[in-house]
């Protein structure tokens, strides 16, 4: 597989692709790794690759799920990863290593995604650009000299960068959305509680911090919801199921919808012009659609 044809492919066709028998998990795991080490150093999104352990498990076989064999990276901040080093991006965890998996990493598992390795993440995930004295600035691959955002930067700029088609992430404020923007990807921030977050948290932020993931395509993000939606044991709260899957959902007309829009800064301070912009052109683009934008 070359790098043009593993470039183009967002998981859920790559998943395809094995299930049929033209690739093998082993064959995307390379393709990856060669992405990595090409593009890697230029712009630090992996900061711990894993990837003899990857590709050892696309050798023995991963679960056959609707991502099998896919290429997957875990950010350095929420999802724990048994074994591997936490860092969270600070110099003061950098030694810190947990004992189990995160809920939401075993269910990723289960859906057959290939753990290539951990992403660059500011120190704590509080900001919304992503260079910890920890492992240096991240740098978005559409631009060198330009951030790819955070706090989610390292996943983002990966996925952009075509290492992998889709990456852990998590969102507070704006974590998942912010590095999206930047990086040209789709990034969603689904509902507290709608993913687990234990078992070493009942919720994050008083729920308002989630994980989800970035990705190049909204089916991927839709498939990916669908297999790890749900509270785990010791969830303080659950959501009721949806009425249907996310993936039909992304297939389905979505009617009139209303749609709510602001220019404010939540600081009040200005808002850059180009975004400003963007903003309006998107309500006009939704209000041509037919929607109630208001």
């Amino acid at each position: 597989m070359t790098f043009a044809e593993y470039d183009q492919l967002d998981g859920l066709a790559q998943a395809d692709l094995v299930r049929q028998g033209q690739l093998t998990a082993a064959d995307l795991c390379a393709a990856a790794v060669a992405r990595a080490e090409a593009v890697n150093p230029q712009i630090n999104a992996v900061v711990r690759p894993l990837y003899e352990a990857a590709e050892a498990r696309a050798a023995a076989g991963l679960p056959a799920g609707p991502f099998g064999g896919v290429p997957f990276l875990l950010k350095d901040f929420g999802a724990q990863y048994a074994g591997v080093p936490h860092s969270s991006g600070s110099r003061a965890l950098r030694g810190f290593v947990p004992a189990q998996d995160a809920e939401l990493v075993r269910r990723w598992q289960q859906a057959g995604l290939n753990v290539l390795g951990k992403t660059n993440t500011p120190e704590f995930a509080l900001m919304g650009v992503t260079e910890p004295a920890l492992f240096g600035p991240t740098r978005n691959p559409w631009n060198l000299d330009h951030t790819p955002g955070g706090s989610s930067g390292g996943a983002a700029a990966a996925v952009a960068a075509g290492i992998a088609p889709v990456a852990g992430a998590g969102d507070g404020g704006g974590s998942i959305r912010i590095p999206a923007a930047c990086c040209g990807l789709f990034g969603l921030k689904p509902s507290r509680g709608r993913n687990p977050t234990g078992p070493e948290q009942g919720e994050k932020w008083q729920g308002a911090a989630v994980e989800h993931v970035l990705s190049r395509s909204v089916r991927d993000s839709a498939a990916l919801l669908d297999a790890t939606a749900g509270p785990d044991p010791g969830a303080p709260y659950f959501l009721p199921p949806p009425a249907r899957p996310y993936l039909e959902e992304v297939r389905r007309e979505p009617g009139r919808l209303r749609i709510g829009f602001s220019l404010g800064h939540p600081l009040g301070k200005p808002l850059h012009p180009e975004c400003a912009t963007a903003v309006r052109e998107a309500a006009a683009l939704l209000e041509r659609l037919g929607h109630e934008v208001e």
